[in-house]
């Protein structure tokens, strides 16, 4: 039996067919609604030895709209084509006022540099400090809005005794770094569920996603940073709104690894579930998204998700707005989630690309020129759908977009 947050109407179940619409969907696509609650491929879990051998194969649901929502037009995927190969589990990518990106290698705490028309990686600096684990060590990037003038990337830092934020500045060259102020402290740390993405919106603040390290009553303490979606100034004080005037804007999360914006200023962010759903959120100022009570839609607590899927089809990380839609990487769902969306609500059905032919993915962001820049996350076993690296592997792939 599920019990329905209370905020939104009952969800909506979506019949899906992965085969459509989607490119290079290979036959063992996972199955539709029409097979839903059968039995699916044994999947570990390596935070929960209690999780069970088999889990169900559900299809993904949205919560039912607070009013009438028009279909959208959104834009399609096109042609692929590869930017960089030979990375070394690569975790985060923040693109620079020319074009070119910077990526984060995260167990060895590099980064390096990207062409912005692709090319060989050229290597930039190390940051010291990261403390690998399962899913630590150097994890999102974000460049300054000022960077041509200041030169400086904001880390996500899994480290002891605490994870943190810390500023970076790049030469001018591009090929040596310094790693300097540290911005943001205090963010409890574990083997996994560190969260990690960095992202500034339009006023200049800087978004971090948490995870809850572990310890799910972090989420809803309003004094902890974990299990948070947090938005500071460059300097790391409170950014202007936010509640208690304290670095924390919302809780109750339990790993958040996406956050991006719609032209509307609405905030979306996606988070990895436990056993039954991950969560695409809408986020507002001050309130709980229900973890540990409350997964996907089921529980009672907190603010329900306007989409929900499966882990085995999931699994999220990055996530980015484009052409009326979100883009979500899915990990051991190895494929690219397209989540039509329309002022902060669902406007259609989730759409699968590329299911398995890249194998998993990270990173996705938009680039200046509107495509998506997209990592592959298969020379990291550690995480989520473990998958064999493929020739070539880990890749930065540019998906160019066509329509709105």
């Amino acid at each position: 039996m599920i019990l329905h947050r209370s905020r939104f109407a009952l969800p909506t179940l979506l019949a899906l067919t992965l085969a459509a619409g989607c490119a290079g969907a290979p036959s063992e696509a996972s199955p539709s609604a029409s097979t839903a609650g059968s039995g699916a491929p044994s999947r570990t879990y390596p935070d929960d030895d209690s999780a069970p051998a088999v889990s169900p194969v559900v299809p993904p649901m949205t919560a039912a709209p607070r009013g009438p929502v028009a279909p959208v037009e959104v834009s399609t995927p096109g042609s692929v084509t590869e930017m960089a190969s030979g990375l070394r589990m690569p975790w985060g990518l923040t693109f620079l006022p020319d074009g070119s990106a910077l990526v984060s290698s995260r167990d060895s705490g590099d980064i390096s540099h990207i062409p912005a028309g692709g090319g060989q990686p050229s290597p930039v600096g190390t940051i010291p400090g990261v403390t690998e684990s399962a899913e630590g060590g150097l994890l999102g990037l974000a460049a300054s809005p000022g960077f041509a003038a200041d030169r400086t990337v904001y880390a996500y830092v899994s480290a002891a005794p605490t994870n943190r934020v810390v500023a970076v500045q790049i030469a001018e060259d591009l090929r040596s770094m310094t790693t300097g102020r540290i911005v943001l402290d205090g963010i409890g740390t574990a083997n996994r569920h560190h969260g990690g993405k960095l992202v500034f919106d339009r006023d200049g603040n800087l978004w971090i996603g948490t995870g809850d390290a572990f310890e799910g009553s972090r989420s809803p303490d309003p004094s902890s940073l974990n299990g948070k979606v947090l938005r500071i100034r460059p300097d790391g004080s409170p950014a202007r709104g936010n509640p208690s005037d304290t670095p924390v804007f919302s809780l109750g999360h339990r790993n958040v690894q996406g956050i991006t914006f719609g032209p509307d200023g609405t905030v979306y962010a996606s988070e990895l579930g436990h056993r039954t759903w991950d969560e695409v959120n809408v986020l507002q100022p001050g309130l709980g998204y229900g973890w540990p009570e409350a997964e996907g839609t089921e529980g009672a607590n907190g603010e329900p998700p306007i989409f929900a899927l499966h882990p085995d089809e999931a699994s999220p990380s990055g996530i980015a707005f484009a052409g009326n839609s979100l883009w979500m990487g899915a990990l051991s769902g190895q494929r690219l989630w397209q989540l039509p969306v329309s002022a902060g609500q669902a406007a259609g059905e989730p759409i699968p690309h590329f299911i398995g032919e890249y194998g998993r993915i990270r990173a996705v962001e938009v680039a200046p020129d509107g495509a998506l820049w997209i990592i592959t996350s298969n020379t990291d076993e550690a995480t989520w759908g473990g998958t064999d690296p493929r020739p070539g592997d880990d890749r930065i792939l540019r998906v160019a977009l066509a329509g709105p």
